[in-house]
């Protein structure tokens, strides 16, 4: 054993316990913000009644959770980058149990506003510290599967939202919207007891020459056998800034991360949080509706769950080429034919379900192993922040759209914003399968 470590990197380590609480603890996370962006969109009609929102404060006020996050991911990179991963990750339990806490008490559209922007900068953070921190972990064979895992409990999390927010709605009436958007307190308590503890990364440890404490984590998590030269961590010992990361080479892959990410979170955040009013544009109501939008969201898992299987069978480049293929299929062809019969149109919407999947998982592999360790928090920081910019203006003009160019013509946006997608896709994704971390991270 001891001589299989001291010639291994810990990049082909095998999963122990930490790495299995560490997904869990991390998933949860994932799960909370799954459950927290789409929450709204079960809420959003009686929200709207009791707080006498027009078409427009209900567009502001589900985008304000968007701009939360574009902010959030900026200052989350820096933080994690700034004061290390495991701060910011025993933080966001934290800000979610307070902000959803105090939705029980919101009395206008300004101060839900104001919440939920607090939410998206957790949510922001939640996105560097936990995919950093458990990105500097994992071994290189169950990375990108664990990191897919991610994206597939978001999408629980969203389908938890949903079953339990029509739940209490149909037990308690219109007024129980306040239990539902403070429901998240309960996920955030689970989250922080399973985050306590939590060690420092080691190789962030080592890009602040903190030595003995990356070397006591190597050891407390991998065993006596392991030590620092089983890290293998990157050359580049200096912080880089965003212009040094520029120059240094990372141009190309900055921007594909930004504008797939951007094409992959756009069309699913506006549906998500109008998936009400998009069915009654579309003429689906009553049960069909309500059926209709819990089984679009476990599709979407679903299609995260086999995205997650083929990750490390086909490849990072055909799983995201054939995502945003199929899933624009799905949504051309709503834009195509919006007066179609409710089976044909939740064929569709299941189509585009089941296949944004793969760019979805993407979404946290991709950031986390094509950057180097001192800037990968950052990488995934403004990938986030511009692809929840994208999807906070997406999202407010939504219900503007709907009423002034009709759910076809939206639809069709929609669709050209994922076809987008799979031409920068064309364009730069890689290929990182089978490589570890720092041969991921290098520029070839």
């Amino acid at each position: 054993m001891a001589s299989t470590a001291s010639t291994g990197l810990i990049d082909h380590a095998p999963i122990n316990p930490f790495h299995q609480k560490l997904t869990v603890s991390a998933g949860l996370g994932w799960s909370m913000v799954g459950y927290i962006v789409s929450i709204i969109g079960v809420a959003t009609l009686p929200i709207a009644t009791a707080l006498h929102l027009d078409t427009y404060m209900q567009g502001m006020v589900a985008a304000m959770e968007l701009i939360g996050v574009f902010f959030g991911g900026f200052l989350g990179g820096w933080l994690t980058d700034r004061f290390g991963r495991r701060i910011p990750y025993l933080c966001t339990p934290l800000i979610f149990g307070a902000v959803s806490l105090s939705m029980y008490w919101v009395h206008d559209a300004v101060s839900m506003g104001a919440l939920r922007v607090l939410s998206g900068l957790a949510v922001g953070i939640e996105y560097t510290a936990a995919g950093s921190l458990l990105t500097e972990f994992l071994p290189q064979k169950h990375r990108g599967s664990r990191l897919s895992l991610m994206t597939v409990l978001w999408f629980v999390g969203a389908a938890v939202a949903y079953m339990i927010g029509n739940a209490v709605l149909a037990a308690l009436g219109p007024q129980a919207w306040r239990h539902i958007m403070a429901s998240p307190v309960i996920i955030a308590v689970a989250m922080l007891a399973l985050r306590i503890g939590a060690p420092e990364s080691p190789r962030w440890l080592l890009r602040r020459g903190r030595g003995a404490e990356a070397e006591a984590v190597v050891q407390r998590i991998y065993g006596g056998a392991y030590s620092l030269r089983n890290v293998g961590a990157e050359a580049t010992t200096q912080a880089m800034s965003f212009l040094q990361a520029i120059r240094a080479g990372y141009g190309p892959r900055i921007l594909f991360v930004v504008v797939f990410w951007s094409c992959a979170v756009m069309p699913m955040f506006a549906i998500y949080a109008f998936v009400p009013r998009l069915f009654q544009a579309l003429r689906l109501t009553g049960d069909l509706a309500t059926y209709g939008s819990i089984g679009i969201t476990l599709l979407l898992a679903l299609g995260c769950i086999i995205a997650t299987w083929l990750i490390n069978r086909i490849g990072r480049r055909p799983l995201i080429i054939h995502s945003f293929l199929w899933s624009g299929v799905g949504l051309l062809g709503l834009g195509l034919v919006p007066d179609a019969s409710p089976a044909i149109v939740l064929g569709l919407f299941g189509l585009y379900a089941l296949f944004i999947g793969g760019a979805q998982v993407l979404e946290i592999v991709y950031p986390n192993e094509l950057f180097p360790t001192e800037i990968r928090a950052f990488a995934v920081g403004i990938g986030a922040s511009l692809a929840a910019l994208g999807s906070s203006m997406a999202t407010w003009l939504v219900p503007l759209a709907l009423e002034r160019i009709g759910i076809g013509s939206t639809l069709l946006v929609a669709a050209g914003i994922t076809f987008a997608g799979l031409l920068v896709s064309l364009w730069l994704a890689p290929e990182t399968r089978s490589l570890s971390l720092q041969e991921a991270a290098a520029l070839r």
